[in-house]
């Protein structure tokens, strides 16, 4: 492990996940000093269609650059993958980080959040992001050490934990909106008009940790899977 962490890739793979991190938080700011300048909270304030769908492609190129670094920075199949989580979960922590040295925000790790917009709108408490990136960072470190293929069984985890852990971020904006009569805005895209136009009133409620739970206990299984795998395949 010592010699993983203290290799020249997985060092700048840190850095510059470190540096998106501070990127992220800058663009917050400036969205924030725009739409929210008495400080984020929920309700949602409308955002014009032009700033919605920069944002909306912003997101997708951000997945897409991590999956860069993924690529580059890996030479076999799981590494490049263990990248990626890796730069992925770096990235979310440090935004973290930077929007609590820059605007002391959140208040709490159990302060609502708006989290993703793609494919439709994820809020959670900060709480629930961050777990799952020190899980994320746990696996990929984990598979730089080993370096050995994700076998069927650990990537059905992992995929049905990617699955339940999204339904959770997503339950409670989707349930206002299925029952809300005024609102259509499931899907982030082909959108007319603003976005959060319709969800004007939306506060909220109630974050589906039973769900978030089983994503979560899901994702460590498959960690654990992996580890156990990895060790038989050694020894054979």
């Amino acid at each position: 492990m010592i010699k993983v962490i203290t290799s020249k890739t997985f060092i700048w793979v840190t850095i510059f996940s470190i540096a998106m991190g501070f990127l992220e938080t800058a663009v917050v700011v400036y969205a924030r000093a725009l739409y929210f300048p008495n400080g984020f909270q929920f309700p949602l304030v409308p955002i014009n269609e032009l700033i919605a769908l920069t944002e909306l492609w912003r997101e997708i190129a951000t997945i897409v650059m991590l999956i860069g670094v993924g690529t580059l920075a890996g030479t076999t199949r799981p590494s490049k993958f263990a990248y990626f989580i890796y730069s992925f979960a770096i990235w979310d922590i440090f935004y973290y980080v930077f929007l609590k040295l820059i605007l002391d925000w959140p208040t709490s790790l159990l302060t609502w959040d708006l989290l993703f917009l793609v494919p439709v709108t994820w809020v959670g408490p900060v709480l629930s992001p961050l777990i799952v990136a020190f899980t994320m960072v746990t696996f990929s470190i984990l598979i730089l050490v080993k370096n050995n293929k994700l076998t069927c069984p650990s990537i059905t985890l992992l995929t049905t934990s990617a699955f339940m852990l999204i339904l959770s971020f997503s339950w409670d904006y989707g349930t206002y909106v299925f029952e809300s009569p005024d609102s259509r805005e499931l899907w982030s895209f082909g959108l007319n008009g603003d976005l959060f136009a319709s969800v004007a009133n939306y506060t909220p409620t109630s974050f589906n940790w039973f769900l978030f739970g089983i994503g979560e206990a899901l994702f460590i299984a498959s960690v654990l899977f992996y580890s156990s795998n990895s060790k038989k395949t050694t020894h054979e």
